[in-house]
């Protein structure tokens, strides 16, 4: 990482202040500035990459790094997937294959530290990890930022330590080895309290924390009924063959045009079974029988199927660098 970073990145960090997403009314309002945020992020950041989780905001946020990267001539930077040991592995599936349809690079970043143990030991989600036959680097983050006094921890992704060691020690890691400069992401102002604040340019320069480096977010702006409508109004129609040009939204994955598959719209199949947030196999459920974009999407929360241990952490873990 340039020692002089981020003096050669010149973005206003103040922007989106104070805002939120109804201060973007209409979804073309809410395209127009994803484009300008992603187009200043790739012109602006010697190597940034998108973080890319299979999930409908960061699928949305890559659809734009391809839209603006295409129209001007730019780079498409590599995809960071944070493999965590416990995706759905319909997940891998909808990531290996749209990255093949979509020819993208991607950075699979793991704490491989934990998943030999783990591999070592034949452990299943909820086992306990011996903190101790860690590595030094696992075991400073434990006792250290942490302060976790515990000598063992659950193999869950969805606890404080799970989390840390899982997701964010990982893709610290990535960042460091790949020296990114600029993390482009999908977060949005109305997906999570911790989040509400955030502003489309934000730094993350403290080296005691992580390698220093900036969140790009493009799509801050959108609520979670303006994702759906991006995708059924301009993503899907714009990238699957005989899909009609707008107005169309199925219903379920057999009420498709005509030739349309689902494996041919990059929408993970898990939205169609009911699913409206993605976390962990082991501790995510449907909300509901519908589709996502069918269910109440104003009257009921987003993150309602997430185990609700890690939601009450999200401020703590975003200051340790989780997304």
């Amino acid at each position: 990482m340039s020692e002089n970073f981020p003096d050669y990145v010149d973005v206003d960090y103040t922007d989106g202040e104070g805002e939120e997403p109804e201060d973007y009314p209409h979804i073309q309002d809410k395209i127009e500035k994803a484009i300008e945020v992603t187009r200043e992020g790739l012109e602006s950041y010697e190597n940034p990459a998108v973080m890319w989780t299979g999930g409908k905001d960061s699928t949305l946020t890559l659809y734009f790094i391809k839209e603006v990267a295409d129209r001007f001539d730019l780079e498409v930077p590599p995809a960071v997937f944070i493999d965590h040991y416990q995706h759905f592995d319909e997940i891998h599936d909808f990531v290996d294959h749209w990255a093949d349809e979509w020819d993208l690079e991607v950075i699979y970043a793991r704490n491989e530290d934990v998943g030999a143990y783990v591999d070592e030991h034949g452990l299943e989600p909820g086992d306990d990890i011996d903190i101790s036959e860690l590595s030094e680097h696992n075991q400073h983050h434990v006792r250290d930022i942490l302060e976790y006094e515990e000598d063992t921890f659950p193999f869950l992704l969805d606890t404080y330590v799970g989390n840390h060691l899982l997701k964010t020690v990982a893709l610290n890691d990535a960042l460091e080895e790949y020296d990114i400069d600029g993390v482009i992401s999908g977060v949005r102002w109305d997906e999570q309290e911790a989040r509400a604040d955030e502003t489309f340019f934000s730094p993350r320069h403290d080296p005691d924390i992580y390698p220093p480096h900036d969140r790009i977010q493009p799509i801050l702006q959108f609520d979670e009924a303006a994702v759906w409508d991006a995708f059924w109004n301009f993503v899907v129609p714009d990238t699957v063959e005989n899909f009609p040009e707008e107005g169309y939204v199925p219903e379920s994955d057999d009420d498709l045009p005509e030739g349309v598959a689902q494996d041919d719209i990059p929408i993970s199949p898990k939205y169609f079974a009911g699913f409206r947030s993605l976390g962990s196999e082991v501790s995510t459920e449907k909300s509901d029988q519908e589709p996502a974009w069918l269910q109440d999407l104003e009257g009921t929360t987003e993150r309602a199927g997430r185990a609700q241990d890690k939601e009450d952490l999200m401020e703590r873990l975003r200051d340790l660098g989780y997304m």
